[in-house]
């Protein structure tokens, strides 16, 4: 898959496009996705997607947007799915103040090379987001594309979006979150250097920070996890998210993830973790013997929920 950013964009004539932030790659978005691939190879196009770095909304609204996907992540997981071409627009002021015809005709067709346009139903773009199916349909004959529309994507009651997704993360509900997404809600960062105090309970962990800021951190507890390092094979664990409340008082949030059957030094590599359900809420507890009991419980239910998802494949 080629990548393109801002002065590299190169204009492709072919380009089968669906333009959108598609943070998550949810099921909502791999609709869209699969379909823009089909549609693509029927007509002999390049299956392209336009996004955005940052979150328009981060612009807009004036504050960041928690990320459910990096760009690297969003690319990889645009590509596994058949995506060709995956450009970049740098969102800025000026770009939302484009009037949708000038996003249109400037921005898709001329910079990109639209000749077809993927979109869900309820796509919106341009200033004051003005822009919809029906504008594109009435430009469509004048400027030489054509317009399809994939519907709502709902998965029981709830419509399917980043949002909802970033909902259920931040309340700990990753059990549900990865429904929406079809697969498990994956953090990745360094292992850094703590205070090394788990290893002297039994539990090391290796604290994670995120590669990127604006990464959305799951809301606080204890998590059953899948993790995976870049050279290795992918290893059971449980992951606290939260303060420490037993060992400080006014803690910073730390991500620490203990890994079950290994042992080694892993700090400054890569770590990759696949966040599969939460097991409990973060508390505090009246001692150390007290909070390795409940360690020894947390882990004994993550072995149990990790052989099931093994066993459901």
């Amino acid at each position: 898959m080629t990548r393109e950013v801002g002065p590299a964009i190169e204009t492709d004539g072919q380009s089968v496009v669906t333009p959108g932030t598609f943070d998550g790659v949810h099921l909502g978005h791999q609709a869209i996705i699969r379909y823009l691939v089909d549609r693509a190879a029927d007509v002999g196009g390049v299956p392209t997607v336009v996004t955005f770095d940052p979150h328009p909304r981060e612009v807009l609204l004036g504050h960041t947007i928690p990320l459910l996907t990096t760009l690297d992540e969003r690319a990889d997981a645009l590509e596994a799915l058949g995506v060709e071409r995956f450009v970049v627009l740098p969102f800025s002021r000026d770009l939302s103040l484009l009037s949708p015809e000038a996003y249109v005709s400037d921005v898709l067709l001329a910079r990109v090379g639209m000749r077809e346009i993927v979109i869900g139903y309820d796509h919106r773009f341009g200033r004051k987001a003005r822009g919809d199916r029906a504008l594109l349909e009435r430009l469509g004959p004048e400027l030489g594309f054509t317009v399809d529309v994939i519907p709502e994507q709902i998965d029981g009651d709830v419509t399917v979006s980043s949002t909802e997704v970033r909902r259920l993360l931040a309340a700990g509900d990753a059990g549900r979150a990865a429904e929406l997404l079809g697969r498990p809600y994956r953090l990745s960062g360094t292992v850094v250097r703590g205070d090394q105090r788990g290893r002297t309970i039994g539990y090391p962990t290796a604290n994670v920070r995120p590669g990127d800021p604006r990464k959305l951190i799951p809301g606080a507890g204890v998590y059953a996890v899948r993790a995976h390092l870049a050279d290795g094979p992918a290893l059971g664990g449980m992951m606290n998210v939260g303060r420490r409340p037993t060992f400080e008082t006014d803690g910073a949030t730390t991500v620490e993830v203990h890994l079950f059957d290994w042992a080694g030094d892993l700090y400054g590599r890569p770590l990759a973790v696949d966040v599969l359900s939460r097991l409990r809420d973060e508390r505090r507890f009246d001692g150390v013997e007290a909070l390795v009991a409940q360690l020894d419980r947390d882990a004994a239910d993550a072995r149990r929920q990790l052989a099931e998802v093994s066993g459901g494949r």
